[in-house]
């Protein structure tokens, strides 16, 4: 099964089989960077194939030096959008898809280096929509 994705703007767009090996919500302080978030959201699959349906061409890569990290995003609007890696991997953000994928996550990980104010966040008033 085929499900699809797309930046904020809508310029780039694709699609990707639903064939996830892994979908791990990353702690890390570099994923938390990349994200301004708690964590990553981030689909990995070594056996999916990404089509680019349209913006492939606005798909930038930044690879943070002396690292093994990359993080690519649409040109347009800054959104995350997946990242293929040389070696057969694709590593979709969970945000970027229009389809929700057949897999849940599977793990939290890097959680020695979460946000010391992560712990609060179970406690924290939940609104169905921005609060009055």
């Amino acid at each position: 099964m085929q499900i699809s994705g797309s930046c904020l703007c809508g310029s780039v767009q694709f699609d990707i089989s639903d064939n996830f090996n892994s979908f791990y919500l990353c702690h890390c302080s570099r994923c938390r960077k990349a994200t301004g978030t708690a964590h990553a959201a981030n689909l990995f699959a070594t056996e999916a194939t990404l089509n680019w349906i349209q913006g492939q061409e606005l798909v930038k890569a930044f690879n943070l030096p002396n690292t093994r990290f990359t993080k690519s995003f649409c040109t347009e609007c800054g959104s995350p959008v997946p990242t293929e890696i040389k070696d057969k991997l694709v590593i979709v953000p969970a945000g970027s898809l229009d389809t929700s994928p057949t897999i849940n996550p599977t793990a939290h990980i890097f959680c020695d280096d979460r946000a010391s104010w992560e712990d609060a966040l179970e406690n924290t008033k939940r609104f169905p929509a921005l609060p009055q």
